[in-house]
């Protein structure tokens, strides 16, 4: 696991259950530099911000989750947020307050926040704009 600063920001209990996982390796104060291969990941590359250190990890597969705030300020004149930057949209599907536009993944779902949730919201949007233009006659 490769963390970025000299602590992380997962709750307690999570901490506890990836430190104390014996397969779990955590490489602090650490950044990624490149993923590697072809057509599959092969490898990846980190630098360790502190000593500059570049290493090379050998691993086959590669995820990414990055930080729990929201990226969506260059929205918020224009679009509905909460007070902690998380698009709003009308319950039940990805529509925003603006017409034609929909709000997926991790920018509309403060609590689940992963993957899974993100592809499983980025088809509904994809659906809702589909239903959309169709509505529109495109």
């Amino acid at each position: 696991m490769i963390v970025r600063r000299d602590e992380m920001r997962a709750s307690k209990a999570m901490q506890h259950r990836v430190l104390n996982t014996p397969n779990i390796e955590v490489l602090w104060n650490t950044t990624t530099k490149e993923i590697l291969g072809e057509k599959t990941v092969d490898g990846v590359m980190v630098t360790n911000t502190k000593t500059g250190e570049d290493r090379r990890l050998d691993v086959t597969w590669f995820f990414v989750a990055i930080g729990h705030t929201p990226n969506s300020d260059i929205f918020k004149p224009f679009i509905n947020m909460d007070e902690a930057g998380y698009i709003l949209a009308v319950p039940g599907s990805s529509k925003t307050n603006v017409e034609g536009v929909f709000a997926a993944g991790d920018v509309a779902d403060k609590y689940y926040r992963q993957a899974v949730t993100a592809a499983g919201s980025g088809c509904m949007a994809a659906l809702d704009a589909e239903r959309y233009l169709a509505a529109k006659g495109h």
